[in-house]
Protein backbone atom coordinates (compact mmCIF):
# COMPACT_ATOMS: atom_id res chain seq x y z
CA UNK A 1 0.00 0.00 0.00
CA UNK A 2 1.53 3.42 -0.73
CA UNK A 3 2.65 5.54 2.11
CA UNK A 4 0.59 9.11 1.67
CA UNK A 5 -1.10 10.17 4.52
CA UNK A 6 -4.01 12.74 3.85
CA UNK A 7 -5.42 15.05 6.28
CA UNK A 8 -8.02 16.55 4.43
CA UNK A 9 -7.61 19.99 2.48
CA UNK A 10 -7.21 23.01 4.59
CA UNK A 11 -9.67 26.21 3.92
CA UNK A 12 -8.79 28.31 1.63
CA UNK A 13 -6.70 31.64 2.34
CA UNK A 14 -8.89 34.91 2.41
CA UNK A 15 -8.56 37.24 -1.04
CA UNK A 16 -7.33 40.05 -0.49
CA UNK A 17 -4.88 39.22 2.15
CA UNK A 18 -1.79 41.06 3.64
CA UNK A 19 -0.02 38.78 6.08
CA UNK A 20 0.88 41.87 9.16
CA UNK A 21 -2.99 42.75 8.58
CA UNK A 22 -3.32 38.90 9.06
CA UNK A 23 -1.05 38.81 12.45
CA UNK A 24 -2.46 41.97 14.04
CA UNK A 25 -6.29 40.98 13.16
CA UNK A 26 -6.46 41.07 17.10
CA UNK A 27 -4.67 44.25 17.96
CA UNK A 28 -8.14 46.65 18.17
CA UNK A 29 -10.15 44.62 20.25
CA UNK A 30 -6.85 43.67 22.30
CA UNK A 31 -5.82 46.85 22.91
CA UNK A 32 -3.77 47.14 26.20
CA UNK A 33 -2.99 43.04 26.46
CA UNK A 34 0.84 42.48 26.48
CA UNK A 35 1.43 41.07 22.62
CA UNK A 36 5.58 41.55 23.48
CA UNK A 37 7.97 41.20 26.45
CA UNK A 38 11.63 41.36 25.88
CA UNK A 39 12.75 39.69 28.73
CA UNK A 40 15.81 39.91 31.10
CA UNK A 41 16.35 39.55 34.76
CA UNK A 42 16.72 42.84 35.19
CA UNK A 43 13.67 44.19 32.86
CA UNK A 44 11.46 43.73 30.44
CA UNK A 45 10.54 45.81 26.97
CA UNK A 46 6.85 45.35 27.31
CA UNK A 47 4.69 46.37 23.96
CA UNK A 48 0.75 46.03 24.11
CA UNK A 49 -1.03 44.90 21.04
CA UNK A 50 -2.29 48.90 20.24
CA UNK A 51 1.26 49.66 20.74
CA UNK A 52 2.19 47.36 18.80
CA UNK A 53 0.44 47.80 15.70
CA UNK A 54 0.60 51.66 15.67
CA UNK A 55 4.63 51.02 15.20
CA UNK A 56 4.16 48.37 12.69
CA UNK A 57 1.85 50.88 10.70
CA UNK A 58 3.90 54.10 11.20
CA UNK A 59 7.39 52.40 10.39
CA UNK A 60 5.36 50.78 7.16
CA UNK A 61 4.89 54.77 6.25
CA UNK A 62 8.48 55.52 7.01
CA UNK A 63 9.38 52.58 4.34
CA UNK A 64 7.20 53.79 2.09
CA UNK A 65 8.85 57.85 2.44
CA UNK A 66 12.14 56.28 2.27
CA UNK A 67 10.78 55.68 -1.80
CA UNK A 68 10.45 51.80 -1.06
CA UNK A 69 7.56 50.41 -3.43
CA UNK A 70 5.61 47.37 -3.43
CA UNK A 71 8.11 44.05 -4.38
CA UNK A 72 11.11 45.99 -3.17
CA UNK A 73 13.51 43.71 -1.17
CA UNK A 74 14.62 45.30 2.40
CA UNK A 75 17.15 43.41 4.02
CA UNK A 76 17.22 42.99 7.77
CA UNK A 77 20.53 43.22 9.86
CA UNK A 78 18.93 43.41 13.33
CA UNK A 79 19.36 41.39 16.26
CA UNK A 80 16.73 40.46 19.30
CA UNK A 81 15.41 43.64 19.55
CA UNK A 82 11.63 44.48 19.06
CA UNK A 83 13.15 46.58 15.83
CA UNK A 84 13.06 42.76 14.58
CA UNK A 85 9.66 42.24 14.47
CA UNK A 86 8.56 45.83 13.58
CA UNK A 87 10.70 45.98 11.13
CA UNK A 88 9.38 42.74 9.32
CA UNK A 89 5.69 43.10 9.83
CA UNK A 90 5.72 47.09 8.89
CA UNK A 91 7.08 46.03 5.40
CA UNK A 92 4.70 43.43 4.86
CA UNK A 93 1.84 45.45 5.92
CA UNK A 94 3.48 48.14 2.91
CA UNK A 95 3.61 45.05 0.63
CA UNK A 96 7.56 45.54 0.57
CA UNK A 97 9.86 42.08 0.77
CA UNK A 98 11.45 41.74 3.99
CA UNK A 99 14.94 39.59 3.92
CA UNK A 100 15.49 38.55 7.79
CA UNK A 101 18.99 37.55 8.23
CA UNK A 102 21.31 36.11 10.98
CA UNK A 103 22.99 38.70 12.76
CA UNK A 104 25.78 36.74 13.25
CA UNK A 105 26.94 36.74 9.27
CA UNK A 106 30.00 38.55 8.65
CA UNK A 107 29.80 41.22 6.21
CA UNK A 108 31.45 39.41 3.37
CA UNK A 109 28.31 37.01 3.55
CA UNK A 110 25.68 39.87 3.52
CA UNK A 111 27.22 40.95 0.32
CA UNK A 112 26.25 37.76 -0.97
CA UNK A 113 22.76 37.94 -0.09
CA UNK A 114 22.96 41.52 -1.13
CA UNK A 115 24.05 40.10 -4.56
CA UNK A 116 21.34 37.70 -4.70
CA UNK A 117 18.34 39.96 -3.45
CA UNK A 118 19.06 43.24 -4.60
CA UNK A 119 17.52 45.11 -1.63
CA UNK A 120 16.43 48.86 -2.02
CA UNK A 121 17.03 49.94 1.73
CA UNK A 122 18.93 47.71 4.71
CA UNK A 123 17.74 48.32 8.06
CA UNK A 124 21.03 47.46 10.58
CA UNK A 125 21.47 47.44 14.64
CA UNK A 126 24.53 49.05 15.53
CA UNK A 127 27.43 45.89 15.85
CA UNK A 128 26.16 43.88 13.10
CA UNK A 129 28.11 43.65 9.67
CA UNK A 130 26.75 45.13 7.19
CA UNK A 131 29.36 45.44 4.20
CA UNK A 132 31.13 49.00 3.43
CA UNK A 133 29.89 51.01 0.24
CA UNK A 134 26.71 49.00 0.12
CA UNK A 135 24.86 49.25 -3.06
CA UNK A 136 21.90 50.86 -1.21
CA UNK A 137 20.62 52.89 1.47
CA UNK A 138 21.33 51.99 5.22
CA UNK A 139 19.24 52.78 7.35
CA UNK A 140 20.37 52.45 11.24
CA UNK A 141 17.42 51.21 13.48
CA UNK A 142 17.74 54.19 15.70
CA UNK A 143 15.75 55.89 13.20
CA UNK A 144 13.22 53.28 13.66
CA UNK A 145 12.16 55.48 16.59
CA UNK A 146 11.07 58.19 14.97
CA UNK A 147 8.85 56.08 12.17
CA UNK A 148 6.84 54.26 14.74
CA UNK A 149 5.38 57.36 15.51
CA UNK A 150 4.02 58.34 12.15
CA UNK A 151 0.88 58.37 10.79
CA UNK A 152 -0.45 55.13 10.30
CA UNK A 153 -0.60 53.49 6.50
CA UNK A 154 -3.19 51.68 5.45
CA UNK A 155 -2.40 47.36 5.08
CA UNK A 156 -1.74 46.81 1.23
CA UNK A 157 -4.29 44.18 0.50
CA UNK A 158 -3.40 41.65 -2.58
CA UNK A 159 -3.29 38.14 -4.05
CA UNK A 160 -2.46 36.14 -0.96
CA UNK A 161 0.12 33.95 -3.20
CA UNK A 162 2.29 37.13 -4.14
CA UNK A 163 5.86 36.99 -2.50
CA UNK A 164 5.89 38.26 0.97
CA UNK A 165 9.20 37.31 2.50
CA UNK A 166 12.54 35.35 2.14
CA UNK A 167 13.93 33.92 4.58
CA UNK A 168 17.26 32.05 4.07
CA UNK A 169 17.66 28.13 4.37
CA UNK A 170 20.75 27.47 7.64
CA UNK A 171 22.22 25.87 4.99
CA UNK A 172 23.62 23.09 7.00
CA UNK A 173 23.33 19.93 3.96
CA UNK A 174 24.65 22.21 1.48
CA UNK A 175 24.65 26.33 -0.09
CA UNK A 176 22.00 28.53 1.95
CA UNK A 177 19.37 29.28 -0.72
CA UNK A 178 16.45 32.38 -0.29
CA UNK A 179 13.55 30.82 0.46
CA UNK A 180 10.63 32.92 -0.94
CA UNK A 181 7.76 32.68 0.85
CA UNK A 182 3.89 34.04 -0.04
CA UNK A 183 1.50 36.02 1.97
CA UNK A 184 -0.59 33.15 2.15
CA UNK A 185 2.34 31.20 3.92
CA UNK A 186 0.86 32.46 7.58
CA UNK A 187 -2.44 31.20 7.02
CA UNK A 188 -0.95 27.82 6.92
CA UNK A 189 0.30 27.86 10.67
CA UNK A 190 -3.29 28.14 11.66
CA UNK A 191 -2.74 23.99 11.30
CA UNK A 192 -0.52 24.08 14.35
CA UNK A 193 -2.52 25.67 16.63
CA UNK A 194 -3.79 22.55 17.53
CA UNK A 195 -1.64 20.01 15.38
CA UNK A 196 1.65 21.01 17.68
CA UNK A 197 0.88 23.69 20.25
CA UNK A 198 -2.19 23.47 21.93
CA UNK A 199 -2.09 27.12 21.69
CA UNK A 200 -4.64 29.21 23.30
CA UNK A 201 -5.12 33.36 23.32
CA UNK A 202 -4.40 32.59 26.95
CA UNK A 203 -1.19 31.57 26.39
CA UNK A 204 2.21 33.05 27.43
CA UNK A 205 4.97 31.65 24.74
CA UNK A 206 8.85 31.91 25.22
CA UNK A 207 10.77 30.92 22.95
CA UNK A 208 14.60 30.48 23.31
CA UNK A 209 16.08 31.45 19.24
CA UNK A 210 17.01 34.29 17.53
CA UNK A 211 14.50 36.00 15.39
CA UNK A 212 16.03 35.53 12.05
CA UNK A 213 15.36 31.52 12.27
CA UNK A 214 11.93 30.82 10.98
CA UNK A 215 11.36 28.64 13.86
CA UNK A 216 11.65 31.82 16.13
CA UNK A 217 9.64 34.37 13.79
CA UNK A 218 7.16 31.39 13.70
CA UNK A 219 6.37 29.74 16.31
CA UNK A 220 7.80 32.82 19.31
CA UNK A 221 6.20 35.68 17.09
CA UNK A 222 3.77 36.03 14.47
CA UNK A 223 1.57 33.00 15.76
CA UNK A 224 1.07 33.99 19.37
CA UNK A 225 0.43 37.32 17.98
CA UNK A 226 -2.29 35.23 15.51
CA UNK A 227 -3.94 33.95 18.02
CA UNK A 228 -4.09 36.69 20.13
CA UNK A 229 -1.39 35.47 22.87
CA UNK A 230 1.58 36.92 24.40
CA UNK A 231 4.96 36.38 23.09
CA UNK A 232 7.71 36.23 26.03
CA UNK A 233 11.48 36.98 23.72
CA UNK A 234 14.92 37.22 25.46
CA UNK A 235 16.85 39.80 25.35
CA UNK A 236 20.45 39.32 23.87
CA UNK A 237 22.51 38.55 26.87
CA UNK A 238 20.35 36.08 29.03
CA UNK A 239 22.31 32.99 29.59
CA UNK A 240 20.97 29.24 29.85
CA UNK A 241 20.99 29.23 33.47
CA UNK A 242 18.71 32.33 33.67
CA UNK A 243 16.25 31.06 31.69
CA UNK A 244 14.11 28.96 34.50
CA UNK A 245 13.82 31.71 36.67
CA UNK A 246 12.58 33.67 33.91
CA UNK A 247 9.82 30.64 32.79
CA UNK A 248 8.64 31.12 36.40
CA UNK A 249 8.80 34.87 36.72
CA UNK A 250 6.95 35.68 33.89
CA UNK A 251 4.74 32.58 34.09
CA UNK A 252 5.09 30.96 30.69
CA UNK A 253 2.93 28.54 29.83
CA UNK A 254 4.62 27.04 26.62
CA UNK A 255 8.68 26.75 26.34
CA UNK A 256 10.24 26.71 22.55
CA UNK A 257 13.59 25.93 21.98
CA UNK A 258 15.80 23.57 20.17
CA UNK A 259 17.12 20.48 21.28
CA UNK A 260 20.78 22.27 22.12
CA UNK A 261 18.78 24.71 24.31
CA UNK A 262 17.27 22.06 26.42
CA UNK A 263 20.65 20.54 27.00
CA UNK A 264 21.73 23.54 28.12
CA UNK A 265 19.18 24.96 30.26
CA UNK A 266 19.18 21.59 32.36
CA UNK A 267 22.50 21.75 33.43
CA UNK A 268 21.24 23.76 35.78
CA UNK A 269 18.57 23.42 38.51
CA UNK A 270 14.81 24.66 37.51
CA UNK A 271 12.56 26.04 39.22
CA UNK A 272 8.67 24.79 40.18
CA UNK A 273 6.90 25.61 36.75
CA UNK A 274 3.74 25.87 37.97
CA UNK A 275 2.57 27.66 34.88
CA UNK A 276 4.00 25.78 32.58
CA UNK A 277 1.93 23.25 30.53
CA UNK A 278 4.66 21.82 28.13
CA UNK A 279 7.92 22.20 25.54
CA UNK A 280 7.98 22.51 22.07
CA UNK A 281 10.97 21.75 19.97
CA UNK A 282 11.95 21.98 16.45
CA UNK A 283 15.31 22.17 14.49
CA UNK A 284 16.44 18.84 15.20
CA UNK A 285 16.13 15.45 16.49
CA UNK A 286 15.25 15.88 20.12
CA UNK A 287 17.56 13.24 21.93
CA UNK A 288 15.54 10.67 24.24
CA UNK A 289 18.36 11.97 27.13
CA UNK A 290 17.41 15.28 26.90
CA UNK A 291 13.52 14.63 26.66
CA UNK A 292 13.68 12.23 29.81
CA UNK A 293 15.51 14.70 32.08
CA UNK A 294 13.53 17.55 30.64
CA UNK A 295 9.89 15.65 31.81
CA UNK A 296 11.78 14.88 35.45
CA UNK A 297 12.44 17.79 36.06
CA UNK A 298 9.48 19.88 35.33
CA UNK A 299 6.61 17.27 35.26
CA UNK A 300 5.95 18.25 31.46
CA UNK A 301 6.02 16.38 28.18
CA UNK A 302 7.83 18.16 25.19
CA UNK A 303 5.97 18.37 21.86
CA UNK A 304 8.46 17.63 18.95
CA UNK A 305 7.83 19.38 15.51
CA UNK A 306 9.47 18.33 12.11
CA UNK A 307 9.66 21.42 9.29
CA UNK A 308 11.65 23.06 6.90
CA UNK A 309 12.44 26.52 5.77
CA UNK A 310 10.75 25.93 2.57
CA UNK A 311 7.06 24.52 4.16
CA UNK A 312 7.93 25.53 8.11
CA UNK A 313 6.45 22.73 10.60
CA UNK A 314 3.98 20.52 8.89
CA UNK A 315 4.30 16.96 11.02
CA UNK A 316 4.07 17.23 14.84
CA UNK A 317 3.34 15.40 18.15
CA UNK A 318 0.42 17.55 20.02
CA UNK A 319 -1.16 17.65 23.37
CA UNK A 320 -4.28 16.34 21.76
CA UNK A 321 -2.32 13.82 19.65
CA UNK A 322 0.87 12.82 21.02
CA UNK A 323 3.65 11.49 19.31
CA UNK A 324 4.48 7.52 19.54
CA UNK A 325 7.91 6.25 21.02
CA UNK A 326 10.51 7.01 18.58
CA UNK A 327 8.77 8.81 16.43
CA UNK A 328 8.13 12.27 15.60
CA UNK A 329 4.35 12.74 15.48
CA UNK A 330 1.71 13.09 12.76
CA UNK A 331 0.93 15.04 9.73
CA UNK A 332 -1.58 17.78 11.21
CA UNK A 333 -4.87 18.24 10.28
CA UNK A 334 -4.63 19.86 6.28
CA UNK A 335 -1.83 18.42 5.63
CA UNK A 336 -1.40 15.64 2.56
CA UNK A 337 2.39 13.77 3.28
CA UNK A 338 4.03 11.04 0.74
CA UNK A 339 7.05 8.64 1.41
CA UNK A 340 9.05 8.06 -1.88
CA UNK A 341 11.54 5.79 -3.45
CA UNK A 342 12.91 6.35 -6.89
CA UNK A 343 9.97 4.85 -8.32
CA UNK A 344 7.23 6.29 -6.46
CA UNK A 345 5.73 6.09 -2.85
CA UNK A 346 7.13 2.91 -1.09
CA UNK A 347 5.07 1.17 1.27
CA UNK A 348 3.85 1.89 4.42
CA UNK A 349 6.62 1.20 7.10
CA UNK A 350 9.34 1.69 4.61
CA UNK A 351 12.36 4.17 4.69
CA UNK A 352 12.09 7.12 1.56
CA UNK A 353 11.58 10.80 1.35
CA UNK A 354 9.64 12.22 3.36
CA UNK A 355 7.30 14.84 0.50
CA UNK A 356 4.40 17.39 0.99
CA UNK A 357 1.88 18.01 -1.61
CA UNK A 358 2.16 21.19 -3.80
CA UNK A 359 -1.54 22.21 -2.38
CA UNK A 360 0.02 22.95 0.96
CA UNK A 361 -0.49 26.79 1.71
CA UNK A 362 3.01 26.68 3.65
CA UNK A 363 4.97 26.03 1.18
CA UNK A 364 7.24 28.46 -0.96
CA UNK A 365 7.51 30.12 -3.41
CA UNK A 366 10.23 28.95 -4.60
CA UNK A 367 14.09 29.75 -4.43
CA UNK A 368 14.86 33.61 -5.58
CA UNK A 369 16.08 33.91 -8.78
CA UNK A 370 16.86 29.90 -8.75
CA UNK A 371 13.89 28.57 -11.35
CA UNK A 372 16.47 25.13 -12.27
CA UNK A 373 17.29 24.25 -8.07
CA UNK A 374 13.32 25.21 -7.56
CA UNK A 375 12.12 22.42 -10.04
CA UNK A 376 14.55 19.96 -8.67
CA UNK A 377 12.96 19.72 -5.84
CA UNK A 378 9.39 19.07 -7.45
CA UNK A 379 8.25 15.54 -8.43
CA UNK A 380 4.60 15.88 -9.67
CA UNK A 381 2.27 16.32 -7.24
CA UNK A 382 5.38 16.38 -4.14
CA UNK A 383 7.64 18.68 -3.05
CA UNK A 384 11.04 16.59 -1.69
CA UNK A 385 12.12 17.57 1.47
CA UNK A 386 15.34 15.94 1.35
CA UNK A 387 14.55 13.72 4.81
CA UNK A 388 14.40 10.05 5.35
CA UNK A 389 11.92 8.65 6.78
CA UNK A 390 9.13 5.79 7.33
CA UNK A 391 5.38 6.54 7.58
CA UNK A 392 2.98 4.12 9.76
CA UNK A 393 -0.30 3.34 8.44
CA UNK A 394 -1.90 5.51 11.34
CA UNK A 395 0.47 8.65 9.96
CA UNK A 396 3.13 8.14 12.58
CA UNK A 397 6.53 9.72 10.94
CA UNK A 398 9.58 8.41 11.97
CA UNK A 399 12.47 10.14 10.95
CA UNK A 400 15.63 8.44 9.82
CA UNK A 401 18.24 11.41 8.61
CA UNK A 402 18.94 13.98 5.83
CA UNK A 403 19.24 11.84 3.11
CA UNK A 404 22.78 13.37 2.36
CA UNK A 405 23.18 12.45 6.10
CA UNK A 406 22.29 8.72 5.49
CA UNK A 407 25.29 6.20 5.84
CA UNK A 408 25.84 3.44 3.07
CA UNK A 409 27.42 0.16 5.41
CA UNK A 410 28.50 -2.23 2.66
CA UNK A 411 25.26 -1.34 0.45
CA UNK A 412 22.51 -0.78 3.63
CA UNK A 413 21.31 2.69 4.37
CA UNK A 414 21.72 3.25 7.62
CA UNK A 415 20.62 6.47 9.79
CA UNK A 416 23.30 8.09 11.97
CA UNK A 417 20.49 9.34 14.53
CA UNK A 418 20.06 5.62 15.02
CA UNK A 419 23.99 5.38 15.91
CA UNK A 420 23.70 8.55 17.71
CA UNK A 421 21.60 7.74 20.02
CA UNK A 422 23.54 4.28 21.30
CA UNK A 423 26.34 6.76 21.91
CA UNK A 424 24.54 9.18 23.58
CA UNK A 425 23.28 7.08 26.11
CA UNK A 426 27.22 6.37 27.15
CA UNK A 427 27.54 7.91 30.82
CA UNK A 428 30.75 9.59 29.43
CA UNK A 429 29.33 10.84 26.01
CA UNK A 430 27.83 14.35 26.27
CA UNK A 431 26.86 14.54 22.73
CA UNK A 432 27.99 12.42 19.54
CA UNK A 433 27.76 12.57 15.35
CA UNK A 434 28.08 9.90 13.45
CA UNK A 435 28.96 10.06 9.77
CA UNK A 436 30.46 8.41 6.72
CA UNK A 437 34.43 9.18 6.20
CA UNK A 438 36.65 8.44 3.37
CA UNK A 439 39.80 6.65 4.69
CA UNK A 440 41.05 5.99 0.74
CA UNK A 441 40.19 5.27 -2.61
CA UNK A 442 36.44 4.00 -2.55
CA UNK A 443 36.51 3.23 1.18
CA UNK A 444 34.38 4.65 3.60
CA UNK A 445 33.62 3.70 7.31
CA UNK A 446 31.58 4.88 9.70
CA UNK A 447 32.98 7.36 11.98
CA UNK A 448 31.78 8.32 15.63
CA UNK A 449 32.75 11.98 16.58
CA UNK A 450 31.81 12.56 20.50
CA UNK A 451 32.25 15.17 23.04
CA UNK A 452 33.26 14.36 26.19
CA UNK A 453 35.06 15.45 29.57
CA UNK A 454 37.83 13.17 28.94
CA UNK A 455 39.59 10.33 26.93
CA UNK A 456 37.26 7.27 26.33
CA UNK A 457 39.15 3.96 25.89
CA UNK A 458 38.87 3.22 22.12
CA UNK A 459 38.23 -0.79 22.68
CA UNK A 460 36.00 0.37 25.39
CA UNK A 461 34.10 2.49 23.01
CA UNK A 462 33.55 -0.05 20.26
CA UNK A 463 33.02 -3.01 22.18
CA UNK A 464 29.64 -0.55 24.01
CA UNK A 465 28.59 -0.08 20.36
CA UNK A 466 29.02 -3.61 19.23
CA UNK A 467 26.90 -3.97 22.48
CA UNK A 468 23.96 -2.09 21.05
CA UNK A 469 24.12 -1.87 17.08
CA UNK A 470 24.46 -4.82 15.06
CA UNK A 471 27.66 -5.38 13.24
CA UNK A 472 27.55 -2.94 9.93
CA UNK A 473 25.98 -0.18 12.19
CA UNK A 474 29.00 0.24 14.55
CA UNK A 475 31.54 2.90 13.97
CA UNK A 476 35.08 1.84 12.63
CA UNK A 477 36.47 5.55 14.08
CA UNK A 478 36.16 7.49 16.93
CA UNK A 479 37.34 11.11 17.73
CA UNK A 480 36.85 13.22 20.38
CA UNK A 481 36.29 16.84 19.84
CA UNK A 482 36.12 20.08 22.20
CA UNK A 483 32.55 21.14 20.31
CA UNK A 484 30.65 19.59 17.39
CA UNK A 485 30.06 22.19 14.49
CA UNK A 486 26.73 23.46 14.35
CA UNK A 487 25.14 26.29 12.32
CA UNK A 488 24.18 29.42 14.01
CA UNK A 489 20.30 27.68 14.59
CA UNK A 490 21.78 24.95 16.21
CA UNK A 491 21.58 22.05 13.94
CA UNK A 492 24.53 19.66 13.79
CA UNK A 493 26.73 19.74 10.63
CA UNK A 494 27.46 16.62 9.67
CA UNK A 495 28.95 17.19 6.55
CA UNK A 496 31.65 19.72 7.76
CA UNK A 497 32.61 16.99 10.05
CA UNK A 498 33.16 14.82 7.00
CA UNK A 499 35.09 17.55 5.24
CA UNK A 500 37.30 17.99 8.09
CA UNK A 501 38.18 15.21 9.00
CA UNK A 502 38.96 13.93 4.79
CA UNK A 503 40.85 16.96 4.85
CA UNK A 504 42.95 16.03 7.81
CA UNK A 505 43.81 12.35 7.16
Amino acid sequence: MDAIFDRGAPPPCPAPFNLAAYVLHHARDLGDKTALAVISPSAADRWSYQRLEAAVLGTARGFVAEGLQPGDRLLMRLGNSVEFPLTFLAALAADIIPVPTSAQLTASEVAKIITEVAPKLIVAEDGVAVPENAPCPVLPAEALTEMNGLEPAEYAMGDPERPGYIIYTSGTSGQPRAVTHAHRAIWARRMMWEGWYGLEESDRLLHAGAFNWTYTLGTGLLDPWTRGATALILDSGVTPDQLGALMKDHEATLFAAAPGVYRKLLRTPLPALPALRHGLSAGEKMPDGIRSHWEEATGTPIHEAFGMSECSTFVSSSPAHPAPTGTLGYPQKGRRVAVLGEDGPVNFGEPGVLAVSRRDPGLMLGYWGEAEETAERFSGEWFLTGDHVSLAKDGAVTYLGRTDDMINAGGIRVSPIEIESVLNAHPDIAESAAAEVEVKADTTVIAAFYVSSGEIDQDALQAYASEKLAAYKVPRIYVRLDALPKSANGKLARKLLREDYEHSH
